[in-house]
């Protein structure tokens, strides 16, 4: 026993971890994401950048709607997506403490009821059975006992997959934050989707107005024998013409209403008033952005790239040491009797005490192959990380650009809608007088509803890249 004691304390002693170490990607040195002639003179109306570790947690109440806020929050807590990837995460933990069990020593205990017949032939007796005239002896055996083990992991091989386990537990946290950040931005992106198609139908409503107008205003001028039957066709057919086009708009609404109850995760009969117009919403003034130095710190995607890249590395520390012995420790207690009576008798009490070493000889080349695999493998999850930072960085400069063009838009869009307003009232107040004709008139509609859409979409796309930068430079989730 002290023999094996001190063989337990020098091997433990002596053991030590093959394979790299993990080193953290260093961090980036820049200080922004565009080059210096991309970078235009900020719009006046556009959003203040604030530079800094990016934004907060419950993100979304920067655009001050109470009913976005329930919407993004029915969908954190309901979102069957969502539930999925919590669950995942909570397998890869406890299959990270059935890993770490390994390196413990392990207990079991057994019993076993045996009906045995001994074959006296075997022993050499032949003939009459000597001690029973009946044949071969038949007998019960009662047997209880347990044995322990020990991996002295000399070589590091149970630490590294315990390590490994860890980065992977990391690595699936990291993707549950990303999907809670992506499913959050997915609502806030629809319900902004949905406010933009109930403006584009109040314009068209309106639309639909002024054409009734001018309807009523030919067939008035018609009967006064001022006005043609061709001005009053014209104006019934753009009438129609216009009212045709509100169908595919309700159509496009009840689908984005639809894809938002999927997200929130209820049927679409359930989801209930969605009334969000985009007078409702607030553009925030400054928008909280992380410096490339805290994104990449932050951003779900990234930590999870590095994760991988960690669990990789810590493959290749496993695949190390299958190379080298492995000794075990252990020892086994049994007792057995042929009656339950005696089975706790010292008479009937057996142990052994043992050390195992196994070592690989010839493999075929396996072993070694397989460690070449794990390098590779590290390399592609080093190459991953690296363009997982790149596409970030791409994603933040490009939402960087658009928050710039987006304001300067509207404001052009803004003009033009107030040009072709202006335009379309004096075009009909020429027609009433009977200074113009209808088509006239008809054209300047044509031009404010373009322009009035135009400017819809305009800041409906404002709201969405402001949302995207936001998803875009946000910290993860966590539960």
């Amino acid at each position: 026993m002290r023999f094996y004691l001190a063989l337990l304390a020098a091997s433990a002693l002596a053991g030590c971890t093959v394979g790299p170490d993990f080193t953290r990607p260093a961090t980036p040195a820049d200080t922004g994401y565009r080059a210096a002639e991309d970078q235009a003179a900020p719009a006046a109306n556009a959003p203040q950048l604030d530079w800094g570790n990016g934004p907060a947690d419950r993100w979304w109440t920067a655009f001050g709607s109470p009913a976005l806020d329930a919407l993004v929050e029915r969908a954190l807590a309901n979102n069957h997506s969502l539930a999925a990837s919590n669950a995942t995460l909570d397998a890869a933990r406890h299959e990270l403490r059935a890993v770490a069990g390994r390196r413990l020593p392990q207990i079991d205990a057994n019993a076993r009821v045996d009906q045995e017949q001994v074959n006296l032939a075997g022993f050499g007796f032949s003939g009459a059975n000597p001690l029973a005239a009946g044949g071969n002896p038949e007998f019960h055996l009662y047997s209880v006992g347990g044995g322990i083990s020990y991996d002295l992991d000399l070589f590091g091989k149970l630490r590294r997959q315990v390590e490994q386990s860890a980065a992977q537990v990391e690595a699936q946290q990291r993707q549950t934050e990303a999907a809670h950040l992506s499913i959050a931005g997915q609502v806030v992106n629809q319900t902004l989707t949905i406010a933009a198609i109930r403006a584009q139908i109040a314009t068209a409503n309106a639309l639909l107005a002024d054409d009734q107008r001018n309807v009523d205003l030919t067939q008035k001028r018609q009967a006064g024998g001022e006005g043609t039957l061709v001005e009053v066709l014209n104006a019934q057919s753009q009438f129609a013409a216009d009212r045709g086009d509100i169908p595919q708009l309700e159509q496009q609404l009840a689908e984005a209403r639809h894809l938002l109850a999927t997200l929130i995760g209820v049927a679409p009969a359930d989801l209930g008033p969605t009334e969000i117009d985009l007078e409702q919403l607030t553009l925030p003034a400054s928008i909280p952005v992380a410096l490339p130095s805290a994104l990449v710190h932050s951003r779900p995607d990234i930590l999870q790239a590095e994760a991988d890249l960690h669990a990789a590395t810590a493959g290749i520390g496993v695949a190390t040491a299958r190379l080298y012995p492995d000794i075990t420790l252990g020892a086994t207690l049994t007792q057995g009797a042929p009656g339950v009576g005696n089975l706790l008798e010292n008479a009937f009490r057996g142990y052994d005490i043992f050390a195992g070493l196994s070592a690989p000889i010839f493999h075929g080349g396996t072993l070694k192959a397989e460690r070449a695999a794990a390098v590779d493998r590290a390399r592609a999850s080093d190459a991953t990380y690296r363009q997982t930072v790149l596409n970030a960085f791409g994603q933040v400069a490009d939402l960087l650009s658009a928050i710039q063009t987006d304001a300067r838009s509207i404001t052009n869009q803004s003009e033009s809608v107030a040009v072709a307003d202006r335009s379309r009232r004096l075009s009909r107040r020429s027609f009433e007088v009977g200074n113009s004709g209808l088509l006239q008139v008809l054209e300047s509609e044509r031009l404010y509803q373009r322009s009035s859409n135009g400017l819809v979409l305009a800041r409906t796309r404002q709201f969405l890249n402001v949302a995207r930068l936001y998803v875009a430079t946000a910290g993860g989730w966590t539960r």
